[in-house]
């Protein structure tokens, strides 16, 4: 039945399947560290090689091979438990998870279980209110964070949908096989009601930017080195117990985690409105429509039959190197979010803006290097992030550097370029045609200054346009815009609109 009713047309309206259930979040996301070697031997973990060229006998599961733990992993991992406020434990064991998949050569994965080394932690969340309203703080429990090791990469072919169901075959890359990995799980998120889709976003948003600021990984979600499993469930207000759980895996974008809460709440409530229940289950979300589908049924702990690994040595960090890596701890992402918005004096807004952009580091940089942070936010939430959007990339993958930036505006600013020629530099830069100077002398980019220059072009388009020239005279000044843009357009852009709007008016009140 439930598979009957999961379709997008027999969803329930949003609104309506929160005036009878109440939802309920489990976040579990799995952040991939940015070592230089994987969790247990010394291969590359460098993201993009050959497939199964940075493999070994210890990740690859062959007989004899014993693993040893990556110390720089363990740093990583006690960090981000800091971060996350969470006690760390005096003693933390390696565990076998033992299930078949391809992708896992030994057959099993060297995890965490019953002693994971950060437990008992929060991490605060700002979520904007739909109605307008000010933002809400909603505090997310962390149950625990442990270490792991990533699995290989399984490539479907053949089939329509690039899953296994349909393909003709498999092709597997252990390239990630062992690969440090953090995850952090949630204790279960209450009382979130309609805003439960914003959460989720919300809360792996500020997991992210926080991973960022320790430096533990790149966290870029397209290469999937953060990937979040969304829990969900609903249940009637008040009910003794809450609903059964689905777990949607390996979502790879902050809005579809924002995208796949909202939908497993709608099709759940469809589910018991009809009858029917909720099975316990995994389910893949499809990023082109935004549903999501049976997956496999939910194992339990006893599935995967636990037990320590005989080859590695519990964890036991003592209090000093606790210490000594507390002392490392970067200003929290919020508060520092908080700091540059009062002092370059913008609003929630506006600070958001850059933040969801990804442009936040790029601006600082760019003042930095000398620009205002207005000029700033200018170029890198306008032009570049048009330019980083029609490539599909990043802003900070883009060739462009703040010094690059601070460099155009500065030349903007003191009127040897126009806008319009700025961003004919960043084309060049974006091209590869070299540094700024030299995109701009060999493009011929800069900005008329010879007076005579403009005074010529501007006494030419008074003369070709007597009627729009006579309403200036008789103090219509708006009506210079037409002007100015046929002088602009007789310099081929390369005039200060200003100082060509105050030649006109100059020209015409004598």
């Amino acid at each position: 039945m439930s598979a009957a009713i999961s379709t997008p047309e027999t969803l329930v309206d949003y609104d309506d399947a929160l005036a009878r259930y109440e939802p309920v979040l489990g976040l579990e996301v799995h952040v991939e560290l940015n070592t230089a070697s994987k969790m247990f031997c010394g291969c590359s973990t460098t993201f993009g090689g050959e497939p199964n060229t940075h493999v070994c006998p210890t990740c690859l599961g062959l007989p004899g091979s014993l693993p040893v733990v990556n110390h720089a992993a363990v740093e990583s991992a006690i960090r981000m438990g800091l971060a996350l406020n969470c006690d760390i434990a005096a003693w933390g064991r390696f565990a076998r998870k033992n299930y078949f998949y391809p992708d896992m050569p030994k057959d099993y994965q060297i995890s965490q279980y019953d002693e994971p080394l950060c437990v008992n932690g929060w991490l605060d969340v700002t979520v904007a209110d739909p109605a307008g309203g000010e933002p809400q703080v909603v505090r997310v429990g962390i149950e625990r964070v442990h270490m792991e090791e990533d699995t290989g990469k399984l490539t479907h072919a053949g089939g329509a949908t690039g899953r296994i169901h349909g393909a003709d075959y498999s092709l597997v890359d252990y390239n990630r096989a062992g690969v440090p990995l953090i995850e952090i799980v949630t204790k279960p998120v209450t009382g979130t009601g309609a805003l439960a889709p914003e959460v989720a976003k919300a809360y792996v948003t500020e997991l992210r930017e926080l991973m960022r600021a320790l430096g533990v990984s790149d966290v870029r979600m397209e290469q999937g080195s953060l990937r979040c499993d969304a829990n969900v469930s609903i249940a009637p207000p008040g009910a003794p117990e809450w609903g059964t759980r689905t777990e949607t895996k390996n979502v790879n974008s902050l809005r579809s985690v924002e995208r796949a809460v909202r939908f497993e709440i709608r099709r759940q409530a469809a589910v018991l409105d009809a009858g029917g229940t909720i099975t316990l289950e995994t389910r893949h979300f499809h990023e082109d429509n935004g549903t999501t589908t049976p997956g496999r049924s939910k194992e339990t702990a006893e599935d995967y039959r636990y037990f320590p690994d005989p080859d590695l040595v519990p964890v036991a960090p003592d209090l000093a190197w606790i210490d000594r890596l507390r002392a490392t701890m970067p200003e929290p992402p919020g508060e520092r979010r908080e700091r540059l918005r009062a002092a370059w004096g913008l609003s929630e807004f506006d600070m958001s803006s850059v933040v969801n952009a990804g442009a936040l580091d790029l601006v600082v940089a760019t003042i930095d290097a000398g620009a205002d942070q207005s000029g700033a936010r200018k170029w890198w939430l306008g032009e570049l992030a048009r330019e980083a959007n029609e490539r599909g990339v990043a802003l900070a993958d883009l060739s462009v550097t703040p010094a690059d930036v601070a460099e155009v505006e500065a030349l903007v600013t003191a009127g040897q370029l126009n806008d319009k020629l700025a961003r004919q530099v960043f084309a060049g830069l974006l091209a590869g045609e070299g540094s700024a100077a030299e995109v701009i002398a060999a493009r011929g980019l800069e900005v008329v200054s010879d007076e005579g220059v403009l005074v010529q072009a501007v006494d030419e388009v008074i003369a070709a346009n007597p009627d729009v020239a006579q309403k200036i005279r008789d103090g219509k000044a708006a009506a210079a815009g037409a002007l100015i843009g046929q002088v602009m357009k007789a310099t081929k852009g390369k005039a200060d609109a200003g100082r060509v709007r105050e030649l006109i008016l100059e020209r015409l009140s004598s």
